[in-house]
C-alpha cells in the first residue's frame, strides 16, 4: 500500500495510521443521525389522558404523512367485545381536517372480510358510522379498515373514539376505547 502524501507538509502518513484515521472517521460518520420515516404504528403513550386498557391499536399503511392518502387499520381486540356488534360509531376531534371515503370502509373479523351494509361519514358532527350486514359475534378480533383517507395537512395527535351498539330491540351503546393516531411531519 502506498503512503499518503500531505501537500501542505510534504510528510508521508504511514499506512497503519491512515487506516486508523479512516476507521475513526467511518465511526463518526456512522454515528450521525439520519432522517428516517417515522413508524406508522402506535408506540408507547404515557401522558395521553386515556387509560392504558382503553387504548386501541392501529396501523397506518402509508406512513401517516400530512396531506397524503393513507389507509387506517383500526383494531379492536376480542377482549373488548363482550357483546355482539350491530353498529360501530367512531368519532374524532373537530381539529382533525382530513377526509374519509365511506365507499372505502371495510370490516375484517379474524382476518375475514365482513360485508358492510352501510357506512356513513358525517363531516359536520365528526362521526363515522359502520353497519355490518350481520351482527358481529362477541369475543372476535375486529379490524376497521378506512381506505382512501386524506390525512390532515398538518401533523398532530388525534383521538378517535369507538363505541358500539348491540343488536336487538333496545340497542345498548358501549364505549370500547380510543385510537391515539399520530400524523407526523417527518418524511
Amino acid at each position: 500500500m502506498r503512503s499518503l502524501l500531505f501537500q501542505s507538509s510534504k510528510r508521508r502518513l504511514p499506512p497503519l495510521r491512515f487506516l486508523s484515521a479512516l476507521a475513526v472517521t467511518s465511526c463518526l460518520l456512522a454515528g450521525l443521525p439520519t432522517t428516517s420515516q417515522a413508524d406508522p404504528n402506535p408506540g408507547l403513550t404515557i401522558f395521553s389522558g386515556v387509560k392504558h386498557d382503553e387504548q386501541l391499536s392501529y396501523r397506518l399503511d402509508y406512513g401517516g404523512q400530512p396531506g397524503n392518502v393513507d389507509r387506517y387499520r383500526l383494531r379492536i381486540s376480542h377482549k373488548k367485545l363482550k357483546i355482539a356488534v350491530a353498529h360501530f360509531v367512531i368519532n374524532y376531534p373537530e381539529y382533525y381536517k382530513g377526509s374519509f371515503d365511506p365507499k372505502q370502509i371495510e370490516l375484517n373479523v379474524k382476518g375475514t372480510k365482513v360485508p358492510v351494509s352501510e357506512a356513513n361519514w358525517d363531516k359536520e358532527n365528526h362521526v363515522i358510522e359502520i353497519y355490518p350486514q350481520q351482527p358481529i359475534p362477541a369475543g372476535k378480533d375486529v379490524e376497521v379498515i378506512l381506505s382512501n383517507v386524506r390525512n390532515p395537512s398538518f401533523g398532530g395527535v388525534y383521538y378517535f373514539n369507538c363505541s358500539i351498539q348491540s343488536p336487538g330491540d333496545v340497542p345498548l351503546s358501549r364505549y370500547i376505547g380510543t385510537w391515539i393516531i399520530s400524523i407526523n411531519n417527518q418524511g
